[in-house]
């Protein structure tokens, strides 16, 4: 019986929770697919080509191990931000890593510091490994970099976490701030930054990777801009004396043979990827238009996602993602207080921002009227 499990205390009081309802138990709840998936920030165009038959070619040696050393593909990634293979860690998506980060750096009780409705999963992690969690209030849609160093001073937090560009809002930082927040943290203070959208943000969104700083971890993905979520592949920079951590807690055999391939597949077509993100940024206008034709404020984003100001309270931002919900179109919102005025919709193909176009007037309508 469940009650005889030998279970620790703390995975005892754990809530049975998953960060996200996907799209697929939607659908089963739902009895029918949707006809557009513009809710979870994929990807819609794909990866390149040539990484597709990469994944063709690696196919018929699935029966093979992957290499657990990640050799080839620490190396391309390395080369391409212009690093030593020892910066470099690789993981199942920024997921798996948050969790080996999670794991390395808090002990039971210790606090954590975030954003209040920023990425849920980092706060499942810091609960799974009994951190306490400090949430700060984002800041005219901002995460708010001077509360959260405040924070972190205050509660001698072992770990803090910030995204830029953001997730939810598609807001970011420039640079220059980010730096000085690096640099204004306590040295006994890991900073994990969260770079899953940095290909779709501006340059000046970037700092330029200085590994010299041992409690900095800056994390990128495969996911997004290359078009590869599925595979579940991301990558975590910094120091070689903080990276060399990761090898004592890692799944040495958690990367799969095609995610390797297809990684440096992605890694060497960056015209491709300069493409997607040009798409990216025409698919964040359109729905930036649309949103203004309806009399509605888009957030200005740096991701493949727009946040659109509803304009009133929590309760009908909800009410137009039900209605989109209902008209096959899968979207998500924010669920905390001041975010949660808005509904987040995902750059997609033409064929399927269409469809969120056609639907949007009249969940709007339904929203307002409740019919």
């Amino acid at each position: 019986m469940p009650h005889r499990l030998p279970l620790t205390p703390l995975a005892r009081l754990l809530p049975d929770t998953v960060p996200f309802v996907g799209p697929e138990a939607q659908e089963r709840s739902r009895g029918r697919p949707f006809r557009a998936r513009l809710g979870a920030n994929e990807n819609g165009f794909g990866p390149s080509p040539r990484v597709v038959a990469a994944m063709a070619e690696a196919a018929a040696e699935m029966w093979k191990y992957c290499d657990p050393d990640n050799h080839d593909l620490r190396r391309a990634i390395a080369a391409h931000l212009g690093l030593k293979a020892g910066n470099v860690v690789v993981g199942e998506g920024i997921d798996g890593l948050l969790g080996l980060t999670v794991r390395l750096f808090v002990r039971e009780g210790d606090a954590v510091v975030t954003s209040l409705g920023a990425y849920p999963t980092f706060n499942y992690h810091v609960a799974g490994f009994g951190g306490r969690l400090l949430t700060v209030a984002y800041r005219d849609d901002h995460e708010d970099l001077e509360a959260l160093l405040d924070t972190v001073k205050r509660e001698n937090a072992p770990l803090v976490y910030l995204s830029n560009p953001d997730n939810p809002m598609g807001t970011w930082w420039k640079a220059a701030d980010i730096v000085s927040f690096m640099e204004a943290l306590p040295e006994t203070t890991i900073f994990i930054l969260d770079e899953a959208y940095g290909e779709t943000a501006p340059a000046d969104a970037l700092p330029g990777f200085d590994v010299s700083r041992p409690n900095v971890v800056r994390m990128r993905t495969f996911s997004k801009a290359y078009g590869l979520a599925g595979l579940r592949c991301g990558y975590a920079v910094g120091h070689e004396d903080t990276i060399r951590f990761f090898d004592k807690v890692r799944n040495h055999y958690g990367m799969n043979r095609m995610a390797q391939a297809a990684g440096l597949a992605a890694i060497d077509d960056q015209a491709y990827l300069a493409d997607t993100v040009a798409r990216t940024a025409a698919g964040r206008a359109r729905i930036a238009e649309i949103a203004a034709g309806h009399g509605l404020q888009p957030l200005p984003s740096a991701t493949n996602f727009v946040a659109i100001d509803c304009g009133r309270d929590a309760a009908f931002a909800l009410k137009v993602m039900q209605e989109l919900l209902a008209r096959d179109v899968f979207v998500r919102k924010p669920m905390v207080p001041v975010l949660d005025r808005t509904v987040r919709i995902s750059v997609g193909p033409e064929p399927e921002i269409d469809l969120f176009q056609a639907a949007f007037g009249d969940a709007l309508e339904a929203a307002r009227t409740g019919s």
